[in-house]
């Protein structure tokens, strides 16, 4: 059961981070509101816990971010929006925050960096030259070097979140997006991701195509 009292405070200190010195919104209201959206019934793996992840990783990874209280901000709205049944999750995602922050007392050339930051979580590929979109999008892979009962439980879920897809065309698409990320040359780009985790990502992104292939 995810602590909402923790999130809210972690939501609440990137926030005022962001946004600097000085008197501003309360932050309470937009935790809020993200934390009811990742509370969604049509959820299954792009839940609190999934969210929780993200951010526990960045956290571990923040020493190779330029700002790492933008990547928090966009570990928050990274999934913010989400049916498994739509292809532009990660574009309403990215507009959310461009809406949202400015409000929310955030320079608009900040929110405009978070709203980026959303939208690389498409393709998991950054620039190397790009810090931020690095930590990120390691900290959003990371689920996929978890240990083999781990990783189980992440595909089931992933399985239930398409529950209406055919099994022959999940195992398509799913296959598809396995092939996608086996072929990055590297999938996580911090050193730390890379060293840490990179194997047993692969390992375990192989495996799992080849259960995909003989079904």
């Amino acid at each position: 059961m995810a602590d909402l009292d923790a999130l809210r405070s972690r939501f609440a200190r990137a926030l005022e981070a962001a946004r600097g010195p000085g008197p501003g919104p309360d932050p309470v209201p937009y935790a809020d509101n993200l934390l009811a959206r990742w509370q969604e019934p049509q959820r299954r793996y792009h839940t609190l816990t999934h969210l929780t992840a993200v951010l526990d990783h960045i956290d571990v990874l923040q020493e190779y971010a330029g700002d790492p209280d933008l990547v928090r901000l966009a570990g928050w709205f990274h999934d913010a929006v989400y049916l498994p049944e739509r292809s532009e999750n990660e574009e309403r995602s990215a507009r959310l925050a461009e809406r949202a922050l400015p409000e929310a007392g955030v320079s608009e050339e900040k929110a405009a960096e978070v709203a980026r930051l959303v939208r690389l979580t498409v393709t998991h590929d950054p620039a190397e030259d790009d810090r931020d979109g690095q930590v990120l999008c390691d900290a959003d892979l990371a689920i996929l070097a978890a240990p083999p009962s781990a990783y189980a439980a992440y595909t089931a879920a992933v399985r239930e979140e398409y529950h209406f897809v055919p099994g022959d065309a999940f195992r398509e698409g799913r296959a598809a997006v396995l092939r996608h990320l086996l072929d990055l040359p590297r999938l996580f780009r911090t050193p730390y991701g890379h060293e840490k985790w990179e194997a047993t990502a692969r390992y375990n992104l192989t495996s799992e195509l080849e259960l995909l292939a003989v079904r």
